[in-house]
């Protein structure tokens, strides 16, 4: 299942740094994953200080 970000983002850009597939953008209020593109590592819900990535 992919990832998806929730309102809890902050915006820090933590996660689209940590992507391996490019899956994670800014969007305009918070990031948000591209679930076509998501190959549900986890990578982004590792480095995120708020637990904003779950997975669908």
């Amino acid at each position: 299942m992919p990832y998806r970000i929730t309102d809890e983002c902050i915006s820090c850009g933590a996660c689209e740094a940590e992507c391996p597939v490019s899956a994670i953008t800014q969007g305009d209020d918070i990031y948000v994953i591209d679930a076509e593109l998501c190959i549900s590592c986890g990578a982004c819900a590792d480095v995120c200080p708020v637990d904003a990535p779950v997975e669908e």
